[in-house]
């Protein structure tokens, strides 16, 4: 699994790793019984602070995402695929409704928006990395810089 971490877009750390996973677990390049990178190998790997892994991984085992394996690690449990999935869904449903909240506010109208989504849509096609792309790999469409 591959995360990419931005310190500076006003997301905490945790919270990006949290998601991270979640966004991992809703499109099953983690899978149910699957361990997870432990703290001390996610630290090295993104060079950060133990702590701010262990917070990430209490937070998804607050909320019963994955679950301690003695002596083994952690790993997803069986229930989390689904619940990411409707978690996902609804994150990027608020982010849309604010994005078209402003849209909207700005004047747009609802034919305009349909066409710039339509248009951005068609000229991303191919050129997003997903979570399960491995790093510093483009889609095959991409241009080569």
């Amino acid at each position: 699994m591959f995360f990419s971490i931005d310190p500076n877009n006003g997301v905490p750390i945790f919270d990006q790793i949290v998601r991270q996973v979640k966004y991992a677990i809703a499109e099953e390049s983690l899978i149910a019984g699957q361990l997870i990178p432990s703290v001390r190998q996610l630290s090295q790997q993104l060079a950060l602070n133990p702590n701010t892994i262990a917070r990430a991984y209490i937070q998804l085992q607050s909320e019963s995402l994955v679950e301690a394996l003695r002596g083994r690690g952690l790993i997803v449990t069986q229930e989390a695929t689904e619940r990411c999935k409707n978690i996902r869904r609804d994150l990027i449903a608020e982010r849309l409704e604010s994005v078209l909240s402003e849209a909207l506010h700005a004047g747009l109208t609802a034919d305009a928006i349909h066409t710039l989504v339509a248009s951005k849509l068609k000229s991303m096609k191919g050129r997003i990395a997903t979570v399960s792309s491995p790093p510093n790999e483009l889609p095959k469409d991409s241009p080569k810089e």
